[in-house]
């Protein structure tokens, strides 16, 4: 079993083009069954953290491959991310 914060705090990396994506910032949860539906990746659309916004990347829970003990391993398109 994982706690929320160690999840949170592991890399994710995508394995179709091998890019860290981020940590997780969010995560989606199905109240009726309990199971997560999708982790949410926050990426900052600014040049040098100074403009922009944050962006999110929401990954279904079906595109994860690995969660490992340090990164959580995704199977994302390139044309995504």
């Amino acid at each position: 079993m994982v706690k929320i914060s160690e999840f949170q705090s592991k890399d994710v990396v995508n394995v179709a083009n091998g890019k860290k994506l981020g940590n997780i910032g969010d995560i989606d949860i199905n109240l009726q069954t309990g199971h997560i539906e999708a982790i949410i990746i926050l990426r900052t659309g600014k040049i040098l953290g100074l403009f922009g916004r944050e962006e999110e990347t929401i990954i279904p829970w079906n595109n994860i491959v690995k969660v490992g003990t340090d990164v959580i391993l995704v199977r994302l398109n390139e044309e995504i991310y």
